[in-house]
């Protein structure tokens, strides 16, 4: 498999995989609440790839301290996404939800992108990538009426 192949599948796969945790997280927060299904799902997740570490020895796990204090956020950030799709999901529907996650992932990463933070390359924000976002925000507006 070539290596565009490989990131195109990779890509959908993680897609499809965010579009069925939206309705089943949410599943789990209609019948016990918004916060225990973030719990629920982060631990399903941590059983997940500690069984994962585990069949891979352990991988680079010990070296956990060489990584920046502000890179625990990452889990933050997660905890924060997962609630919003929670409480998202039975207001304004499945793709109205996953297309809102998609409008904010699109605009962080274009200022992420333009300030050359987090250990990203500058790469500026111009006409275009303002006008792209402009539609991805239309999109998810729409998305969003019944």
């Amino acid at each position: 498999m070539s290596n565009l192949a490989l990131i195109l599948s990779v890509g959908l796969i993680g897609g499809m995989a965010i579009g069925l945790q939206a309705p089943l997280s949410s599943l789990i927060g209609q019948r016990l609440g918004v916060l225990e299904s973030v719990f629920i799902v982060h631990l399903g997740g941590l059983m997940a790839v500690s069984a994962l570490l585990l069949f891979a020895g352990g991988g680079r796990l010990g070296e956990w301290q060489t990584i920046p204090l502000y890179a625990w956020l990452a889990g933050v950030m997660g905890v924060i996404g997962v609630g919003s799709t929670v409480f998202m999901v039975p207001r304004i529907g499945v793709a109205a939800a996953i297309t809102l996650i998609i409008a904010g992932q699109l605009m962080m990463a274009a200022a992420i992108d333009h300030f050359g933070v987090l250990g990203v390359d500058a790469k500026p924000i111009g006409l275009q990538r303002i006008a792209g976002l402009g539609l991805v925000l239309l999109g998810a507006w729409w998305a969003m009426r019944r």
